[in-house]
């Protein structure tokens, strides 16, 4: 029997996402498991990584009940996930610790010292990155400080997808995204970088191989097996960065293509063929060789709208709350928001920066406040499309994914905000649809990354609204005024965390 059907599975922050895809018939089955993010500490961003492997083992077997699809039917596994997220596993491959998330800000010293060791400008050239609060060394260098029991039993480091390809095969792994976002891999000479590593205070035995996302990295034992429902002997294949499968599964492989990922965390893709180096930006590897991705990532976009619906809206639905805002002026009758609510990624680079709803009237409601947290994340998007601008991007449209792109409100906000069309990609599964894809092209189930746009189709266009126009652009000044003008203050607010572990 010929295999044609592929598994792709997706690490989230919220949740563990996968899908049965059918070379022909395309996707044929779904599952869900919900994944928790823990912030014990201001700043902090943690999950269990076992969880993360239990969910795994949940939706396989979903998946493949759903569709009543044998085990040995499956080609390939293909998984993605967050990056670069950071766990610690010891020499039977158990973990260590909760990981440490992309979006952690808590080693503001550690990458004040890389800081210091380095040259900001050589690093930015032999990495692709700025030091930020990404970045796997400081944080690395933290552990080390704060946790040294843990790095002294240490014998991996390995990110979300890793994590789980290693589980599914027992073979160590390290797909080139992780290790071109860790900040620690010299992209000119693909290798580990020595400088880094050694302010990181590790090894380049704790890190797996790098691989290309399609390349096989070994195949399901007989202990994943059980867990799982696959078929033992099947192949695994690297895999991929969340965002990077997300961009190719919703089409983007032209240079110019851009993606808006209304997700917890926002991210902004354009597609290049060219390696575009700028420190407010990440680089990426695409999912197809050759070509790159440009990408900014504000830490809280989803996170924040949840947290503001369960903290400050009575646990709201979130239909009614953007039915509220929707009642709402655009601007919120003077309201805005700075988003720095796990202090920020791109394009400010800032663990300290803090958010802030700024012209609070007693006439405001929670309408104009949700209003607020919606256009103030839009902002952000827009900061992201005039620093791509002034790398010489320019799209003229976008194409829209991810939860967010459900609530209407939300992309007709950040249409209004950044003046482009947004083209909503019909019921995209996001990551896993590209993780699934890459392990058919990773086994020859696909002979071209074409093949692709046969499973993405556009549902509708959102159109922005030019009246609105004039008034964003006024408000997003003062969006940038704000930051700019008190970030020292934001700072010295945030000098009141302590460090632990």
């Amino acid at each position: 029997m010929t295999r044609q059907v592929l598994l792709g599975i997706d690490i989230g922050t919220t949740a563990t996402k996968a899908v049965l895809l059918d070379a022909e018939r395309g996707i044929v089955a779904e599952a869900s498991a919900a994944a928790g993010l823990s912030s014990p500490r201001a700043t902090w961003a943690e999950a269990d990584a076992e969880q993360w492997w239990d969910n795994v083992g949940a939706v396989s077997r979903r998946c493949l009940r759903e569709a009543g699809v044998e085990a040995r039917a499956v080609a390939a596994v293909g998984v993605s996930g967050m990056v670069p997220t950071l766990a610690l596993l010891d020499e039977g491959g158990r973990v260590l610790r909760p990981s440490i998330q992309q979006n952690d800000a808590r080693a503001v010293d550690e990458i004040a010292e890389f800081e210091a060791a380095t040259d900001a400008a050589e690093v930015l050239a032999r990495t692709g990155s700025a030091v930020t609060q990404q970045s796997i060394g400081p944080k690395l260098r933290w552990l080390r400080r704060h946790v040294p029991q843990a790095m002294d039993a240490a014998r991996a480091v390995v990110g979300s997808y890793d994590f789980a390809v290693q589980r599914l095969t027992g073979e160590r792994s390290c797909e080139r995204n992780w290790a071109l976002e860790s900040g620690l891999f010299d992209l000119r000479r693909e290798a580990w970088d020595p400088q880094l590593l050694a302010l990181a205070g590790i090894e380049p035995e704790l890190l797996g191989p790098v691989r290309w996302p399609a390349e096989v990295a070994g195949e399901v034992t007989a202990s994943a097996a059980a867990h799982t429902g696959l078929a033992v002997g099947t192949p695994v294949v690297a895999g991929s960065a969340d965002h990077v499968a997300s961009a190719f599964s919703a089409g983007l492989h032209a240079p110019g293509d851009l993606l808006v990922k209304l997700g917890g965390a926002g991210d902004v893709l354009a597609s290049l063929d060219a390696a575009v180096v700028d420190p407010r930006l990440f680089l990426d590897y695409h999912v197809i060789p050759g070509k790159f991705l440009l990408n900014g990532c504000m830490a809280a976009s989803g996170s924040l709208i949840e947290w503001f619906r369960r903290e400050l809206a009575g646990g709201e639905a979130l239909d009614r709350l953007d039915a509220q805002a929707a009642e709402t002026p655009p601007g919120a009758d003077g309201l805005v928001l700075l988003p720095y609510f796990l202090g920020e990624k791109t394009p400010i680079n800032d663990p300290l920066a803090r958010g802030a709803l700024v012209g609070l009237t007693l006439s405001h409601t929670r309408g104009h406040v949700m209003r607020a947290v919606l256009e103030g994340i839009a902002y952000g998007f827009a900061h992201h499309l005039e620093v791509l601008a002034e790398c010489g991007v320019r799209p003229p449209r976008a194409r829209v994914t991810n939860g967010g792109a459900r609530s209407t409100l939300w992309k007709q906000v950040t249409a209004d905000v950044l003046g482009i069309p947004l083209e909503v990609v019909a019921g995209h599964p996001g990551s896993s649809l590209g993780a699934a894809f890459v392990a058919g092209k990773g086994v020859g189930v696909f002979a071209e990354w074409a093949e692709i746009e046969r499973f993405v189709r556009i549902a509708h266009t959102v159109e922005p609204d030019r009246e609105c126009q004039d008034r964003y652009r006024a408000l997003y000044r003062v969006y940038r005024e704000l930051y700019a003008r008190n970030r020292d203050l934001l700072a010295a607010l945030a000098s009141g965390g302590d460090a632990g572990a």
